[in-house]
């Protein structure tokens, strides 16, 4: 077998097929299989602070519903306390002990103060890195702030844990490779391109809005690839795709463009958790059939800084509808 070992974060994996956040993670057994499979590392389910706050509110109000209902019962409960992260920090002991490749925790938090203390507490569990999850979702005209906010979040954190990290980025940023390079300034060790967001949906029938379960599709990575072309040699982290990564050949895409590793979900989730064996298979094949015995013999060859092609990365396909417009004529000849 080709060399296929890579970096994370800076950490060394065996191969550049890392599982990405989700519910996979939070069964032991499933973690056991995943590294069975040819896992390289995982990616733990994310702590959302924004879930705590509601459990404790709605802890709150069961706990207080039937209070002074009458003069001599001001309360029928004893005092309690949500435990807020307590569980999830138990649950990553566990999960970290389970298995022998590297186990990276994943934060979703809102307030500075807490993304800081979280990360802390995440550091004691002895895991081997910690992911922020960082994404921009305005909901109003004015709110212009948001990315020296995470800046800020960042080096705070960075400041507070001795772990390696990484963000995980969604794109909408007015320049992503603007935050990027200043979170790489300030001292990310990685990045994972991209967040994939779930977006709300409207059902006709009774009118009311749902939020859908999507998953991501083959072919969905092309986003990622370009950021990742465009990225590689203009930082010094670890640069890993994420999204629409089905096949062992995605995986060399994206290494062609430059990334370090990537992340699968959706795969798993379709194919379950022997696709990563498959996967790695078939990258090796690849490599094989390329005499290219390691990644390092690939990485970046057809990134933005090796092809210095002005059109490659940024309106390739634009200017090659402009300049040949016959091939999509021919593709979808007119009705």
């Amino acid at each position: 077998m080709a060399d296929l070992k890579s970096k994370f974060m800076g950490i060394e994996i065996k191969n550049p097929i890392v599982v990405g956040s989700c519910n996979l993670s939070q069964d032991p057994e499933t973690l056991i299989q995943l590294e069975k499979a040819g896992a390289a590392a995982i990616v733990y389910k994310s702590l959302f602070e924004e879930q705590i706050q509601y459990e404790r509110m709605q802890m709150d109000d069961e706990l207080h519903e039937f209070d002074e209902r009458h003069a001599e019962m001001i309360s029928i409960h004893p005092h309690l306390e949500h435990a807020g992260p307590k569980e999830y920090l138990a649950e990553l002991k566990k999960a970290k002990k389970s298995v022998s490749i590297p186990l990276i925790a994943s934060l979703n938090a809102v307030y500075k103060e807490t993304w800081v203390e979280y990360a802390q507490l995440i550091e004691e569990t002895g895991v081997d890195g910690l992911e922020l999850n960082f994404y921009i979702t305005p909901r109003k005209a004015d709110q212009d702030d948001s990315e020296e906010k995470q800046l800020e979040t960042f080096r705070a954190v960075r400041k507070a844990v001795s772990i390696p990290l990484s963000v995980k980025l969604g794109p909408f940023y007015s320049n992503p490779l603007k935050i990027i390079s200043k979170l790489d300034e300030a001292g990310a060790n990685g990045f994972v391109l991209f967040n994939r967001l779930f977006y709300p949906d409207i059902d006709t029938q009774s009118e009311k809005i749902f939020s859908p379960f999507n998953l991501s599709n083959e072919g969905d990575y092309k986003l990622s690839l370009k950021f990742t072309g465009l990225l590689y040699n203009n930082v010094t982290a670890n640069i890993c795709a994420n999204t629409g990564i089905f096949s062992g050949e995605d995986v060399a895409r994206m290494i062609l463009a430059g990334a370090d590793c990537v992340q699968v979900v959706s795969a798993l989730y379709k194919n379950k958790a022997q696709h990563i064996e498959k996967m790695v298979k078939n990258l090796d094949a690849w490599m094989k059939s390329k005499s290219h015995k390691s990644l390092d013999d690939f990485r970046g060859r057809l990134s933005d800084s090796v092809l210095k092609d002005p059109f490659a990365y940024a309106r390739a396909q634009y200017v090659d509808i402009l300049m040949n417009p016959e091939k999509i004529i021919k593709k979808y000849p007119a009705i």
